[in-house]
């Protein structure tokens, strides 16, 4: 939305993430407001405790939410519809980095799986809108996303705003150590919200596009690496705990960015910059 506004946008339409799920919320929204152009992200994402806790809910809602935004953006005749899906979208043991043909070419991690089925149950409807009815359905793989407005309820959210609390909870109450699920070896790629969104309108906005496009950095960081980070950037003074029993996800994912730099896009926000403007926001709230 900020990106959008700031490029002078001026008819810019909502629905609430709840409605997505009401077959006759979306008929309605969309036949009505008949938009030019729609960005669907998803209706309930999360980390890995999230998805083991809630697979149901994250197969059924993301599956609903594509089912009616997809079928009735293409009756509305929208110009073009961005799909963001997942990295998680990728197979377990994934060559690296992933190149978009790498999808459906192994198994699932298991940790997400439900909510990678319902991805990729996007991206084959897009697929098969393109092909049947000549519609323009892009699907977009970003790395995983971070930013102001990100979600930090410690049950449901990803590992960056999750640690980040942990370790701002931590030094506000006193506590001398934080303990963090996993080895810490881990692999993971971040991309600011800010760039996940100028990539989008980047993508929107040119006349052809493939119709599957990773959107990254290039570049990964490890769960160990990225504790210490945040550690510095909260100052927070204890020490840094492994829970080795609880799962570590995949090891790593790193996207292939090729096609994205093809088209002459490419990320500025800095991991260690991108943290700092998030926790900066995360202490105002």
């Amino acid at each position: 939305m900020r990106c959008l506004v700031a490029d002078g946008y001026k008819r810019i339409l909502t629905i609430p993430a709840g409605d997505l799920v009401k077959q006759s919320a979306v008929e309605r929204f969309l036949m009505k407001n008949r938009p030019h152009y729609v960005f669907f992200m998803d209706v309930k994402s999360g980390g890995i405790g999230a998805n083991l806790t809630y697979p149901a809910e994250f197969i059924y809602n993301n599956l609903q939410a594509e089912i009616n935004v997809m079928h009735f953006a293409h009756k509305a005749k929208v110009r073009k519809l961005l799909f963001v899906a997942s990295s998680c979208v990728y197979p377990k043991d994934c060559r690296q980095p992933m190149k978009e043909d790498y999808v459906l070419s192994g198994s699932l991690e298991p940790t997400s799986e439900a909510f990678a089925i319902a991805k990729i149950a996007g991206m084959k409807m897009c697929q098969y809108y393109n092909h049947q009815y000549g519609a323009d359905f892009i699907s977009a793989i970003p790395a995983t996303v971070y930013g102001p407005g990100d979600n930090f309820d410690l049950k449901t959210s990803h590992v960056i705003p999750a640690l980040m609390r942990q370790f701002h909870e931590a030094k506000m109450n006193g506590r001398r150590n934080v303990t963090i699920w996993g080895s810490g070896r881990p692999r993971r790629e971040f991309i600011h919200a800010d760039d996940l969104a100028e990539a989008a309108m980047f993508i929107m906005q040119k006349p052809s596009v493939l119709p599957l496009i990773n959107i990254g950095t290039g570049s990964d960081i490890s769960i160990s690496e990225l504790t210490v980070l945040l550690k510095r950037i909260t100052n927070f003074k204890g020490k840094i705990l492994f829970d080795r029993s609880k799962p570590d996800g995949v090891f790593k994912k790193l996207l292939d960015i090729t096609r994205l730099k093809s088209i002459g896009w490419t990320a500025k926000t800095g991991l260690e910059t991108g943290l700092r403007d998030l926790y900066r926001w995360y202490v105002k709230q």
